[in-house]
């Protein structure tokens, strides 16, 4: 990493400032981000950002992955071609050739101009806020299918719309994010091709690190977190449990397709997540024990989308989605994170999201339907799950 001369005349947040701006106004797609329980974030720009069909996690180049929620449509890869890494305050590396330019760099946009917010693409149409009488309706129409038979489980999601303050800025909500929620993988990422997301989610849908271990978790199961309270005297409801067991047959299921025995797992047990609590199921894999150096991109595929965000059967849940939603997911549950970065891939479900818009950002959150779910239990599921965002918009 090269050493960047005269940062010290210039205060990081000000660089960070100066970077998202020129990211901004020269059209480059970039990401922000800091992994759960780490010291660094990083931020990472690519003038020509690929779309891609399919993930080879393997032989990617280093960058950052963002992907929708439905597997037929296109993902976008992020190469590292801007690279740089932040700790305590202070820049411990960097890479990329408009380094200087970022130094000295003065920001353009006129406040008249219909995107005159610094740092983020904007999109065009907002999706319409899901009604309270909406969801409660498809969550019924959900549970009567599960109950007919047709479904084990159904995921349905919904909208809501939360006007941004006119001093809204990306780069204090990203800090104050890392700040509240340390244990969550916390993002923006901006592109003219997706618009612009954030988000802090605590599930990760594929990871392999360092050491060529493969590790993904079973999450399901929401209750509201109360600080202080003692995971040891948590209790669940049985909708909870039969949910976040349905999670891990899924993912051993998967792992029966490719005839992969040999794993380790651990749980359930209560995690925090932010201000919830779920029931998480650790699955670990020794990918040169089991000779599988493909592990990762092959359970990435098999993976996405989960029944924690889609439900079971897959193929039949997606379409029933699709059909009575009623708006398109876009990248809420998808999937995105670093790939290739300092040899290891983090690569989490999209969740605890939101889009912003001009004036505006929508937030996205569903609900794990069983048949004995109840509509008004759902609906303030989803509302305690985008509190997550929520309370720093209005702030």
């Amino acid at each position: 990493m090269e050493k960047i001369k005269g940062l010290q005349q210039l205060t990081l947040r000000k660089f960070i400032s100066n970077a998202c701006n020129f990211y901004f106004e020269n059209k480059f797609s970039y990401a922000l981000w800091k992994l759960p329980d780490s010291a660094e974030f990083h931020l990472t720009a690519s003038e020509n950002p690929r779309q891609v069909s399919e993930i080879n996690l393997e032989e990617a180049e280093s960058g950052f992955l963002f992907a929708p929620f439905d597997p037929e449509k296109k993902k976008i890869q992020l190469s590292a071609d801007e690279f740089y890494t932040f700790q305590d305050d202070q820049l411990i590396g960097a890479q990329g050739k408009y380094t200087e330019e970022i130094q000295s760099y003065e920001h353009h946009s006129k406040q008249s101009d219909q995107q005159a917010r610094p740092y983020f693409v904007t999109a065009n149409q907002p999706p319409t806020p899901t009604s309270e009488t909406d969801f409660h309706q498809l969550v019924i129409n959900s549970r009567d299918e599960i109950l007919r038979g047709n479904f084990e489980k159904i995921v349905p999601s919904r909208t809501k719309s939360i006007q941004l303050k006119e001093d809204f800025d990306l780069i204090d909500s990203f800090y104050e994010l890392c700040k509240l929620y340390p244990h969550a993988m916390v993002s923006a990422f901006t592109s003219p091709l997706t618009g612009t997301w954030m988000g802090a989610t605590p599930e990760i849908l594929v990871k392999v690190d360092r050491n060529h271990h493969f590790h993904t978790v079973a999450l399901a199961g929401t209750q509201h977190y109360h600080e202080g309270t003692d995971l040891r005297s948590v209790t669940w409801t049985q909708k909870d449990i039969e949910e976040q067991a349905l999670v891990e047959r899924y993912v051993i299921s998967c792992f029966k397709k490719i005839r992969l025995r040999e794993y380790n797992e651990q749980g359930p047990r209560t995690a925090i997540a932010g201000n919830v609590l779920h029931l998480k199921t650790d699955f670990d894999v020794d990918m040169t024990a089991t000779n599988f150096p493909q592990l990762g991109s092959i359970m990435l595929k098999l993976l996405h989308p989960t029944s924690a965000v889609c439900g079971m059967p897959l193929d039949k849940t997606l379409q029933f989605l699709k059909d009575y939603e009623g708006y398109d997911r876009n990248f809420y549950s998808g999937y995105l994170g670093p790939v290739n970065v300092q040899r290891e891939s983090h690569v989490y479900v999209n969740l605890r999201c939101m889009q912003l818009f001009a004036d505006e950002a929508i937030l996205y959150a569903g609900a794990g339907v069983m048949g004995e779910s109840d509509p008004e239990k759902e609906w303030r599921e989803t509302e305690l799950k985008m509190n997550t965002l929520e309370r720093i918009i209005r702030k």
